[in-house]
């Protein structure tokens, strides 16, 4: 019985990275040699074992074969007498089947003589190179989201032409088409997370799994948009430039998706009115219903994310706006309620605006001035409106709207006001 770390953990430790979660893989045991040792049984598809004191996963060495979509369609084999290297075969890319001796694991520096490395990922990590481990990479298609996540990760990398062909076989064959959602929304909600998610989609795109997966996201590109206002005029290279910008900016996940499915209305404007898109904030908080729908986005993802397809522009124009217009677009965007979500809209907008080519280190002034119209608003007291108008006789909607009187005329103070944030 050998324990042995693998994946994640040896990769970024030669590459001078902070360690990920450590995995390790144990052969030649049994379930009952585990348990008996004190590990805990949590693996519901193949053998995985707490360790008793780290709480690390450990997993028996095993085979799959493929039997349909997805972990719950794989024959897993697990006994003593699978191997080491049998186990690294069924990994992604070489540069995750790398496996380290348990007893090698504090040591201070690592040579290639220490690693156990049948499928050359030192190498790969050498060239910067995303490459297959084997034609097993074939039996499970979201080893296809998962190539693309990593070239977002690792940005200087390259993908392996036999890989890229091989990722275009599997979209050929239809492999893409029958993709368990969770799956899917696991690995595009991580892809979009790295430090540049625009990578992810391009090579989505590459292969031809975007166009299955996120067609309302594929058929962006090639789309015009006014060069006065996008100078980068191309509707796909602004999505890319905005998703890169929500990584320059730190954005948490729910801005960067509503970032990715807040233009998706421009790819269905009418072509006779390109380069124009009139409209196209309404159809986008349609399509990205949709969307939604498909890959089981979680609730209050998918909410940020209409708001800022259907408010972005008005967000954009706010400095034409009068303090009546502008507590009806704060109203629309739920900010009495939602002050944080709103925040979160006003840093999707900035990467929008801010994700265009020439225009990335120009200031975002909206997102302060809204910010101070908000808290304008928030700090207006509420109750005793509400009994004053209680004592008038006054009903619920003439209560809402004295409370939206004095709202209006708190906002107008804080926007007319020398401190107000300046647009020029």
């Amino acid at each position: 019985m050998q324990s042995y770390l693998v994946g994640g953990a040896v990769r970024d430790r030669l590459l001078g990275l902070p360690g990920s979660d450590r995995d390790w893989v144990v052969v030649g045991a049994r379930p009952k040699d585990m348990t008996d040792l004190g590990y805990l049984p949590v693996g519901r598809d193949f053998p995985v074992f707490l360790h008793p004191e780290t709480r690390e996963e450990y997993a028996l060495a095993r085979t799959e074969r493929k039997s349909g979509p997805g972990y719950r369609g794989f024959v897993v084999h697990a006994d003593p007498g699978v191997t080491l290297e049998e186990d690294l075969a069924r990994r992604d890319l070489s540069i995750n089947a790398i496996a380290l001796p348990a007893a090698l694991v504090d040591k201070p520096e690592l040579d290639t003589a220490d690693l156990i490395d049948p499928y050359g990922g030192v190498q790969d990590l050498q060239r910067k190179q995303l490459r297959h481990v084997t034609d097993a990479f074939r039996e499970d298609p979201v080893r296809i989201l998962r190539v693309a996540r990593f070239a977002a990760r690792f940005s200087d990398f390259s993908v392996a032409p036999q890989t890229l062909e091989l990722m275009r076989e599997m979209v050929r064959d239809g492999e893409v088409d029958a993709l368990v959602p969770e799956r899917v929304w696991q690995e595009l909600a991580r892809g979009l997370s790295e430090d540049k998610p625009s990578r992810m989609f391009e090579l989505l795109r590459e292969c031809g799994a975007l166009r299955v997966l996120l067609p309302e996201v594929d058929r962006l590109w090639g789309v015009p948009q006014p060069e006065a206002h996008h100078p980068e005029i191309d509707t796909g290279v602004h999505l890319m430039m905005v998703l890169d910008m929500a990584a320059k900016l730190k954005a948490p996940l729910p801005v960067r998706f509503a970032c990715l499915v807040h233009d998706l209305g421009k790819g269905t404007t009418p072509h006779d009115i390109l380069p124009r898109h009139h409209g196209h904030e309404q159809r986008s908080a349609k399509l990205l219903r949709q969307v939604c729908d498909r890959w089981r986005v979680p609730v209050e993802i998918r909410e940020l994310a209409d708001v800022v397809a259907r408010e972005h522009g008005n967000i954009h124009r706010s400095a034409e706006l009068n303090a009546a217009a502008v507590m009806r677009l704060l109203e629309r965007c739920d900010a009495i309620r939602k002050p944080q979500r709103f925040e979160q809209v006003l840093l999707a907008c900035e990467c929008d605006a801010r994700g265009r080519l020439g225009l990335e280190e120009r200031a975002y002034p909206q997102r302060e001035r809204l910010r101070a119209a908000l808290q304008a608003a928030l700090s207006v007291p509420t109750e005793p409106i509400a009994q004053a108008a209680l004592q008038r006789g006054a009903k619920g909607p003439e209560i809402g709207a004295a409370i939206g009187q004095a709202r209006t005329a708190a906002v107008a103070k804080a926007l007319d006001s020398p401190e107000a944030p300046s647009l020029s």
